[in-house]
């Protein structure tokens, strides 16, 4: 009994120790070499759809050091944006405790971490970069070259380079596709998956059926996210459009045919 206690004690503890609760967020930033006082704005897309980015919150650096806390309901793309940096630092806002390291002479090379899907994100990113290598060594190897015929106005040259980048660029894309879907399949608790699909299904040539059971496999929790509810309803509509296929709840019924 005894021990039995002491077990239940230690889980307390465990579990007291986390510094957010449910549906809390808080961003613990590391900006070393980033002087006192310069601001850091949390920001999102437009949820109107203008297009736009809102802020949500915007703090100072101090002492190489920034911390964001808030509430947040389902994970999304949010963004920071250091005072001065011409490029933003991507990441999921999600409950939980995210670690941003800023890296102030490459923004590019930030690091995110702390959370499943943030570290996600990394991985994903990391092994896309390797499936596109190919395309960004061709272009940084032929650079030079394709600069050189268009001030020569060398169409043969230019052509020819035009011809291998295109193959080389259907190659990247064919297997970025296939590594997308595989993706998408094996992590079905992932935020990265949902908009895999959402993405996926804007395609009319997409294979809906591949699409449903990719989705069936997604974990109620991805399920009931915005981009999961856009997913739902993308297929329900799909499927009411196929010949044969039973309406939509509440949809109006198909025209007739006309001879």
């Amino acid at each position: 009994m005894k021990k039995l206690f002491l077990l239940l004690s230690a889980s307390a503890v465990l579990f007291s120790c986390s510094k957010v609760g449910k549906d809390e967020y808080i961003i613990t930033g590391i900006a070393k070499g980033i002087e006192n006082g310069k601001t850091i704005i949390l920001q999102t897309q437009d949820p109107n759809g203008m297009g736009g980015l809102i802020n949500i919150d915007t703090v100072k650096v101090e002492n190489g050091k920034f911390e964001i806390k808030g509430k947040v309901t389902e994970p999304s793309f949010h963004i920071l944006q250091l005072e001065a940096a011409n490029q933003p630092i991507p990441f999921i806002l999600e409950s939980g405790e995210i670690n941003i390291e800023v890296n102030k002479d490459s923004i590019q090379k930030s690091k995110v971490s702390g959370t499943y899907n943030n570290d996600e994100y990394v991985k994903f990113n990391d092994e896309m970069k390797v499936v596109q290598k190919k395309l960004i060594d061709f272009q940084s190897a032929n650079m030079l070259k394709m600069n050189q015929a268009q001030q020569a106005k060398d169409t043969a040259v230019i052509n020819s380079l035009m011809k291998q980048y295109q193959t080389i660029q259907e190659e990247v894309g064919t297997n970025s596709k296939t590594k997308y879907v595989a993706y998408a399949e094996s992590h079905p608790k992932s935020f990265i998956s949902a908009l895999i699909l959402q993405s996926m299904l804007q395609d009319p040539s997409a294979d809906v059926k591949k699409a449903e059971k990719i989705f069936n496999g997604f974990e109620e929790e991805l399920k009931i996210t915005k981009p999961g509810k856009a997913i739902k309803e993308r297929l329900t509509a799909i499927n009411s459009s196929v010949p044969g296929a039973p309406a939509a709840p509440g949809a109006a019924p198909a025209p007739a045919a006309t001879k």
